[in-house]
């Protein structure tokens, strides 16, 4: 019989007597895998919903296409910070369309420009039905579709005739569709009314969804034109420029920036009168905006699993001391010294193995509540899943190389003599 085969049969027998042992004392193992359990479980869970909150960003919370970035008034966030940092960024003056326009005429880096402007909570009404009133108005010029990452399902989108001659036209997201029309019914042609005016459907986007249980599809989309001349002139335009590709974005932002700090006068030496962000920064803020938290968790995870370890050394030396007349017969009938250590410390790892399995599942199914929540895809952390399997196993060596050297070195005469 092969070296390798008497390995693996006695690597086999030394799992069997294992789990042998882990069945006979099943309350002393349930309570020792325990703190297992909870540091996984700990690790896993929170791991798992950030995952589930970075892919929700990612996916839906960015109304931004691919290669885009948007300059406003205020930084990403909103006019967030201390009171004096709120004041500041109210003080400043709104982008205005024709800066927008400039932007629009000069940045050669850009694929598109689109400019964009906003009014909120309003109510849309048709042939006796009315939504909520949380449907946004957004006034675009045509390329503001595409650097929203907009796509027309039914119909068409706004075009320049619809801009030059201020027309009263609309764009639909499909919940404001399904809210005022019957399923058997094309919208297109149809004549819906908000804040006191008619306006004619001419396409329904398809649906893109929405992140951190928001719906970004729940608007109405009017030519600029139109929105200035029912809402005023006087709002706070966005700018999304869509870059000619993913390799010059960060030139592309740096221009952008250059253009509308010269057409709104910044001084040179003084900062950004307005703030810019792109699908990447947003994420990386997220990560960033996390980082001590998941830190904070390791750390409270990493001390439960210190203690669980602890608690396992010591069941694991009564357990020698229980068994030590059973490791002495052993001995006895030709156990070797590795033999032995190789039985209990397996027993050690088996023993973490299965905690650690318990707090993956457990974990997982935690940390993907959220995501039931949002009515996003699951997610599966399996690169965390890997490392907490990975740190069971390391736990099990650690803390049952002791009691596992104590049984491989007891005497087999004095143990066959133990009471």
């Amino acid at each position: 019989m092969s070296k390798h085969l008497l390995d693996w049969t006695s690597l086999r027998e030394s799992m069997l007597m294992a789990f042998a042992a882990i069945k006979a004392n099943k309350l002393r193992s349930i309570l020792t895998l325990l703190g297992i359990v909870v540091g996984i479980f700990s690790i896993i869970s929170v791991m798992t919903a950030m995952g589930v909150l970075r892919n929700s960003i990612e996916e839906g919370i960015m109304q931004l296409g691919a290669n885009t970035f948007q300059l406003q008034k205020f930084p990403p966030g909103g006019p967030g910070g201390g009171h004096g940092q709120r004041w500041r960024f109210r003080n400043r003056k709104n982008i205005t369309y024709e800066q927008a326009l400039q932007i629009r005429e000069k940045a050669t880096l850009a694929e598109a420009v689109g400019i964009e402007a906003w009014e909120f909570g309003k109510v849309v009404f048709w042939s006796g039905q009315k939504t909520n009133p949380n449907v946004s108005i957004a006034g675009e010029n045509v390329e503001g579709l595409a650097t929203n990452d907009w796509v027309v399902g039914d119909g068409r989108g706004i075009t320049n005739q619809d801009i030059d001659l201020n027309r009263r036209v609309v764009v639909l997201g499909k919940p404001v569709v399904d809210k005022l029309f019957p399923p058997n019914l094309n919208p297109i042609g149809e004549s819906i009314r908000f804040d006191g005016s008619v306006y004619q459907v001419i396409g329904v986007l398809s649906p893109k969804g929405g992140a951190l249980g928001g719906n970004q599809d729940n608007l109405a989309i009017i030519p600029i034109t139109t929105f200035f001349q029912k809402y005023g002139k006087d709002k706070d335009i966005h700018v999304m420029v869509k870059a000619l590709n993913r390799e010059v974005v960060d030139d592309a932002i740096e221009q952008s920036r250059m253009i509308l700090r010269a057409a709104r006068g910044v001084a040179p030496g003084d900062e950004d009168d307005f703030g810019y962000f792109s699908n990447d920064s947003i994420v990386k803020q997220f990560n960033d905006f996390t980082l001590y938290f998941r830190l904070g968790v390791l750390v409270i995870s990493s001390i439960a699993l210190l203690a669980a370890g602890v608690g396992i050394m010591n069941i694991m030396l009564v357990s020698v001391t229980e068994r030590t007349r059973e490791i002495g017969i052993r001995k006895a009938i030709g156990a070797q010294k590795k033999d032995i250590l190789t039985q209990f410390i397996i027993e050690a790892v088996v023993l973490c193995q299965i905690g650690g399995i318990i707090g993956v599942f457990v974990g997982i199914l935690a940390g993907n509540g959220i995501s039931v929540w949002l009515e996003t895809p699951p997610y599966m952390p399996w690169d965390w899943t890997a490392i907490g399997l990975g740190v069971c196993s390391l736990v099990g060596i650690l803390f049952g190389v002791y009691p596992a050297w104590k049984a491989s070195t007891l005497d087999p005469i004095e143990a066959l003599r133990y009471e």
